[in-house]
């Protein structure tokens, strides 16, 4: 394979990641994927229960792939209560 084959191939990888690609969530999206009140998702971020990106300072964004996990720890710690 020619390095400029390498380069297409790279390039191509690259390209279908980023179809894959989903924004960070806002806490409204967040709070709806998760079914609780964006009050209980603030309450969570200023207790650093969650996972979470500070944007521009204030701005907090979620990853849903960082939401999955967390819901799946949540609901496991309520089927355990």
């Amino acid at each position: 394979m020619s390095q400029s084959s390498a380069v297409l191939n790279s390039t191509r990888r690259t390209i279908t990641s980023t179809a894959d690609f989903q924004p960070p969530m806002t806490v409204k999206e967040a709070a709806k994927f998760l079914g609780v009140s964006a009050q209980t998702v603030y309450l969570w971020v200023e207790r650093k229960q969650i996972p979470h990106l500070r944007v521009m300072g204030r701005n907090i964004r979620f990853l849903k792939s960082d939401l999955d996990s967390f819901r799946e720890s949540f609901k496991q710690e309520m089927e355990n209560a």
